[in-house]
């Protein structure tokens, strides 16, 4: 084995990399900052709508993000903790922004789900579990706000059982709640585990443990908040689902951590579990089969591409998952689906704002590459000429459709240049109506704050200012056929037909009985709701 080998393998076996998953508000960016506390990647965490102080999390970096107190866009985070190095795919916990969660989740090996233990498995939790179970990765849940009053610990373990599916293993069980919250006992190390609220969650917070026999738990819970503990452990023993680490591997049984984000407590023991439990990097499937991460060619593929990142510099930045090989700056790739040879050389790794230049990055790790406008989500880059591909990323259908406009028709050219580089960024949609032109634009998005953020970017990152016309559409299909002939199509009133931005036919519809008429009168064709980025 070459020591380039040897030390690939080293590399891989230390990675971790991850997505947190959640409905907003259920304190997603909250958990991935105290995070970043215990990994020392920050001194000091910053809510992210505090009241007392102007600060903000320091994951969120778009002007419109602080300004609501919301993640429109996925950060990478990176560090390292006991000899491991963590990726944090921090995800949009707004529904709106949906679509760039279910791409960022192709990137991540496992997710961390949080759940608001008031509101148990809400809505946008539902559909972005779903997406983790289509790829069978392993599934965390961080149970958020024991110090605030929610519901039963039972009550929240079968909601996730009736919501979601899934089979679950709780490694702590909560004492007490709400004002009353005292702490968790351990199952593992079979220790009590007491509760302090760390400066308000501002510091690490310092964990008194010790063992339940100990008679002064019983004075200090009092002998209701005692019994109750005792009895629940033994429920727990005899009624819950057995540990079994192949099932929690396969995402068939979840582990469940009871905690308080806000003010740190359970935060650690619960990255300590989830470094030990979560596997490193595993083999991804391309056209070529699986790809082993240890091998010497250096491969990955592109999940996100970000424009403007700064402002000043007018950039644009592709996120590169690594998924073999290692990764050193200035190097010599293929670009696949271009077929052209590419330097990567200014490559990049993100603390919010902060950017660090990378000199060497190994599979699991996400970097961040200059793009002169020559990416698209789902590339692969690789370092023979295998023509290695990896799995395409869908495109989601949109549910929201408007006419754009610039209000100024000088601006046009910025308009179509801003227009494009958002369209590549995967957070907006463009389809043109055929034999109209270009000076019309239709825009689909998946949820309609995104035209709030497509209005606010146009003007701050490329001085445009827009016109909104909404459109009565709520349904799109990609049309799948051989020989597609628009003469010979036949279409209800209420139906349009656009090109996608790969000149690819698609219709928008009102209605779902118009859906079933096209279908009826085309049998020659195929509707699908989800298109393989080309």
């Amino acid at each position: 084995m070459s020591d380039m080998n040897q030390e690939i393998i080293q590399e891989v076996k230390r990675r971790r990399t991850f997505a947190i998953i959640s409905h907003p508000d259920a304190g997603k960016t909250t958990l991935t900052e105290k995070l970043l506390l215990y990994g020392g990647a920050i001194r000091e965490a910053g809510t992210v709508k505090s009241r007392k102080s102007q600060k903000h999390a320091v994951s969120d970096w778009m002007e419109i993000e602080k300004q609501r107190g919301i993640s429109v866009t996925s950060s990478v985070l990176q560090f390292n903790y006991a000899d491991h190095c963590v990726n944090i795919l921090d995800t949009p916990g707004h529904q709106d922004f949906s679509e760039d969660t279910y791409r960022t989740l192709m990137a991540a090996d496992s997710a961390v789900m949080v759940v608001d233990s008031s509101k148990g498995v809400e809505s946008q939790t539902r559909k972005l579990f779903k997406v983790c179970k289509m790829r069978g990765i392993p599934i965390f849940t961080f149970i958020n706000k024991m110090d605030r009053q929610g519901k039963d610990p039972f009550e929240l373990l079968e909601d996730l059982e009736n919501n979601l599916g899934i089979r679950s293993y709780p490694m702590n069980w909560p004492i007490g709640s709400d004002k009353n919250f005292k702490g968790v006992y351990n199952r593992f190390s079979q220790q009590i585990e007491m509760f302090n609220d760390s400066n308000h969650g501002q510091n690490i917070a310092k964990i008194d443990s010790g063992n339940l026999s100990d008679p002064k738990y019983k004075e200090m819970f009092g002998p209701d908040v005692h019994q109750k503990l005792l009895d629940d452990l033994e429920l727990l023993d005899h009624a819950g689902d057995p540990y079994d680490l192949s099932k929690i591997l396969s995402g068939e049984l979840t582990p469940v951590f009871f905690g308080s984000a806000l003010t740190n407590f359970g935060v650690e023991p619960f990255l300590r579990s989830f470094l030990e439990l979560t596997p490193p990097p595993i083999a991804r499937t391309s056209n070529l089969g699986n790809i082993d991460p240890n091998s010497e060619n250096f491969s990955g593929f592109i999940f996100k591409i970000q424009a403007n990142m700064n402002p000043t510099h007018r950039d644009r930045i592709a996120f590169l998952r690594i998924c073999s090989g290692k990764f050193v700056k200035g190097m010599q790739v293929n670009h696949v689906q271009e077929n052209k040879k590419v330097r990567l050389a200014q490559p990049q790794q993100f603390m919010a704002q902060d950017r660090v230049v990378v000199e060497t990055a190994y599979p699991g790790d996400i970097i961040g590459i200059h793009d002169p406008g020559i990416f698209r989500i789902g590339d692969t880059l690789c370092e023979d000429n295998s023509g290695v591909k990896y799995e395409g990323i869908p495109v989601f259908a949109p549910e929201h459709f408007a006419k754009v406009y610039t209000k100024n028709s000088l601006k046009r050219k910025q308009f179509i240049k801003g227009i494009e580089q958002l369209s590549e960024e995967g957070s907006i949609q463009v389809f043109r109506r055929p034999n109209i032109g270009v000076e019309e634009l239709i825009i689909g998005v998946v949820g309609v704050l995104q035209f709030e953020v497509l209005e606010y970017r146009l003007k701050n990152e490329y001085g445009v200012d827009i016109i909104i016309e909404s459109l009565p559409y709520r349904y799109v299909r990609w049309i799948i056929s051989d020989s597609f002939d628009r003469k010979n199509f036949s279409m209800t009133m209420d139906t349009m037909l656009v090109h996608d931005e790969n000149d690819m036919p698609v219709l928008i519809f009102q209605n779902d009985w118009s859906i079933r008429q096209v279908e009826e009168r085309n049998k020659n064709i195929k509707l699908e709701e989800i298109s393989l980025r080309k």
